[in-house]
């Protein structure tokens, strides 16, 4: 098992630490806290994968811009 870099023994000194640090009342909190937050980047990550391929896919066409007027334009009096 190797998720981000981190092998299972890595893991485990990882879990020992964060046993010793937290305590064993606190652990089932702060892992719960890790879950919601890790699932509330996985959605907004897949939500913004979305809006993304959904902007590719349709572009929105704007219409191309007018040619300036040349009856509009007006020319610096000489003093």
């Amino acid at each position: 098992m190797n998720i981000f870099g981190i092998g299972l023994p890595e893991m485990a000194v990882i879990g020992a630490v964060a046993l010793l640090v937290f305590g064993p009342k606190r652990l089932p909190e702060f892992g719960r806290t890790l879950g919601k937050t890790l699932k509330g980047f996985q959605t907004a990550s897949k939500e913004f994968e979305r809006e993304i391929s959904k902007a590719m896919a349709d572009p929105e066409e704007l219409p191309p811009p007018s040619p300036p007027d040349s009856a509009t334009t007006t020319k610096a009096s000489e003093d």
